[in-house]
C-alpha cells in the first residue's frame, strides 16, 4: 500500500501496489501493520457497501461525532465516484475546507478519512459500488451530517442535471458551529 499525503493533516490517498504476473495481479488493500506504521488508526469494526443504480447519486456528507468518532477507508469497487471529505476539526488549519478525489474500479485508489472529517460522494456512472472499511460501529446517536450544498463549505460537485439525493441528505440545515 502506498500512502500519499493530502493537504489535510491525517487524510491520505492510498494506492495499491500490485504484484503482477500472467494471471493479473495481487495487491493488499488492508494491512493493520502498514496503517500503524503510518501512524493511522488500524482497527476495523465493520465493512459496508453502497450500491448506486443511477449516475448522479449523491450520498453525504456524513460522519460520527463523540464518543464514537470513526475513520474510514473508502474504495470504489465498481464504476466511478467523485469522493469528497470536509475537515470538521475546529482546531485544524483546514477547518471547513474540502478535498475531492476520483475513486474508480479502474484506478483502484482509496481514501483514508480520519476522525473529524465528513464524507460523501457522487456516482459518476450507473451501477457504482462503494466499499467502506470503518474503525467504529455505526451508532445512530453519534451520527452527524452536513448538507451537500451548504454555502459555508461551497463544495464544487460535478454538474448533474438529474442528481439523486435522499430527502434526508437534501434537507439538513445550514451548518452552525
Amino acid at each position: 500500500m502506498k500512502f500519499i499525503p493530502t493537504a489535510f493533516e491525517g487524510a491520505y490517498i492510498i494506492d495499491l501496489e500490485p504484484i503482477e504476473d500472467e494471471r493479473g495481479f495481487f495487491a493488499r488493500s488492508w494491512c493493520a501493520d502498514e496503517l500503524r506504521a503510518q501512524g493511522l488508526v488500524s482497527n476495523l469494526a465493520q465493512c459496508s457497501v453502497s450500491f448506486n443504480k443511477k449516475r448522479g447519486t449523491l450520498r453525504g456528507m456524513h460522519y460520527q461525532g463523540a464518543p464514537h468518532e470513526e475513520t474510514k477507508i473508502v474504495r470504489c469497487t465498481a464504476g466511478s465516484i467523485y469522493d469528497v471529505i470536509v475537515d470538521m476539526r475546529p482546531e485544524s488549519a483546514t477547518f471547513k475546507q474540502w478535498l475531492s478525489v476520483e475513486l474508480s474500479a479502474e484506478n483502484r485508489r482509496m481514501i483514508y478519512v480520519p476522525v473529524g472529517f465528513a464524507h460523501g460522494f457522487q456516482s459518476l456512472i450507473e451501477n457504482t459500488e462503494v466499499f467502506y472499511m470503518v474503525s467504529e460501529f455505526y451508532r445512530p446517536e453519534s451520527s452527524c451530517s452536513l448538507r451537500w450544498n451548504d454555502p459555508q463549505f461551497a463544495i464544487e460537485w460535478p454538474h448533474e442535471e438529474h442528481r439523486v439525493i435522499s430527502s434526508r441528505d437534501r434537507n439538513y440545515p445550514d451548518f452552525v458551529l
